[in-house]
């Protein structure tokens, strides 16, 4: 390629914010592709599979010639389907014409974020945060103004300091609930109060609920069901994590009819709507999950009480079990200088590959996350090659 041939402002935002938080994961995924005993426990993909039954009705719905452009919005029956789920769960009634569909979660909050923020613009997220987050508002040119959450009561948000965070440029405050990476789950007093302080100050109140489905002794609160106004509110939800549909890409959003009716003109210009036989799985799924949601719930908490009584028994490792997800957040700061040089380590040493909290936001960088996402035979290997590493740490 010729020298300096031009790429866009964007492109080098991006390129100049790449982290080196995935080396970890990228160096065992190499040491994998060689043939290397290697336990990835640094990559949120479910290793369940699509229910055989959603898979039928997709290939039924190619075969039926389900193949054309969709309506950009959805498809009307998904839709519906969406907007009976939210009103059955926040008791307020909630319309079609609500719900847009996406390729993915990822897609709906970047195509949100686009509608709702300019270039220079603050976002307030609570931290830890998902690491992809970050490369959304990189692109959009917005600056996130971290929060840190109270890690010893479970991740629990200061409101107080999260009011105290917003500035004149604020114009978006973005939450995820339940939390990834921390499995922690906002209470509808704290939903309640943020989104009519929000509003009050013309501040819009997003909120990431994908892990919805997944939570343990406590059920998920939504937003939508906390919020006593729904003007500044937007949720995004999808079938990804809930569903072991990854490789799908479906999310979607719900938000009142003036959000949307933006939503659905930025859609327009750059997806162009989802495919159809999708969209029919998708709607398939949702309304026949529920015993296949209870084993899916099941085994995550399986998993997750598992690995915290593991981690537990040594002494100077620390984590709380999360109340949802699939991923459990480890503070290893008595035995190592923070959490990169932990799964350095561990990954030279044993094989286990996780992920560096640096990744989450600065003040998570003595932490570390573990995914859940394995069959308990292989979480038992890797809590085992662990402990024999933590044996042969000494206190920093």
């Amino acid at each position: 390629m010729k020298e300096g041939l031009p790429f866009s402002r964007l492109s080098d935002r991006l390129a100049g914010k790449s982290s080196s938080v995935w080396d970890v994961h990228n160096r065992a995924c190499q040491l994998l592709e060689q043939g290397e005993d290697i336990i990835l426990l640094s990559l949120g993909d479910p290793d369940m599979v699509t229910l055989d039954s959603t898979i039928e009705h997709a290939v039924s719905s190619l075969k039926n010639g389900r193949t054309h452009y969709p309506p950009v919005a959805g498809e009307p029956g998904l839709r519906k389907v969406i907007a009976d789920i939210e009103y059955r769960t926040s008791g307020k009634p909630c319309s079609p014409d609500e719900v847009i569909i996406f390729p993915g979660a990822t897609n709906a909050i970047f195509s949100v974020m686009s509608c709702l923020l300019n270039k220079d613009d603050s976002v307030i997220v609570p931290e830890p945060m998902y690491i992809g987050y970050r490369s959304i508002f990189d692109t959009i040119g917005a600056h996130i103004i971290g929060v840190p959450s109270d890690q010893k009561k479970g991740f629990c948000l200061d409101v107080d300091q999260i009011k105290h965070s917003v500035t004149a440029n604020t114009r978006v405050m973005f939450l995820n609930t339940p939390g990834n990476p921390a499995g922690n789950i906002i209470s509808a007093d704290v939903l309640r109060e943020l989104a009519a302080w929000c509003l009050e100050r013309n501040i819009w109140l997003v909120c990431d609920e994908v892990y919805s489905m997944i939570t343990f002794e406590q059920r998920h609160i939504s937003l939508r069901a906390a919020a006593a106004s729904l003007e500044n509110v937007i949720i995004v939800d999808g079938l990804s994590k809930s569903h072991a549909m990854t490789g799908w890409r479906l999310g979607w959003t719900v938000a009142v009819s003036p959000i949307t009716n933006r939503l659905l003109s930025f859609s327009t210009a750059t997806v162009f709507g989802c495919s159809q036989f999708i969209q029919d799985a998708a709607c398939y799924a949702l309304k026949n999950d529920k015993q296949y949601m209870q084993e899916i719930r099941h085994e995550y908490q399986r998993r997750r009480d598992y690995v915290c009584s593991r981690l537990m028994a040594m002494p100077s490792l620390h984590c709380r079990p999360p109340a949802a997800g699939m991923f459990i957040m480890l503070d290893v700061s008595e035995v190592a200088h923070d959490g990169k040089d932990f799964a350095e380590k561990l990954l030279d040493r044993t094989g286990v590959s996780v992920l560096p909290g640096e990744a989450f936001g600065k003040n998570s960088i003595q932490l570390v996350r573990l995914s859940l996402t394995l069959p308990l035979e292989r979480l038992k290997i890797a809590m085992d090659r662990i402990e024999g590493f933590y044996s042969s740490l000494t206190p920093v």
